[in-house]
């Protein structure tokens, strides 16, 4: 994939990442709850990866890839009811 991920940024319920083709894309925070959840301050502090293929939060052990998003998937986290 040739697209990178060139930026980030947040909104009150949303984030929108800034792509290397040009497009924009703006996604719900409630299809990632670990972000949705998050201080202001953790969502802050991210990292995009040397590939420009991902997003890491180091702070929340969360990982967004690129293909994921394009692909309309949220988080892919199993989580096991308590």
């Amino acid at each position: 994939m040739n697209v990178r991920i060139l930026d980030l940024h947040f909104e009150a319920d949303s984030f929108t990442v800034r792509l290397s083709d040009g497009r924009t894309l703006t996604v719900t925070l409630a299809r990632f709850p670990t972000l949705l959840h998050a201080t202001v301050e953790q969502r802050k502090h991210f990292r995009i990866s040397a590939s420009g293929q991902g997003l890491h939060w180091p702070d929340l052990d969360e990982d967004i890839g690129l293909t994921g998003l394009l692909a309309g998937r949220g988080d892919q986290t199993s989580r096991n009811p308590s």
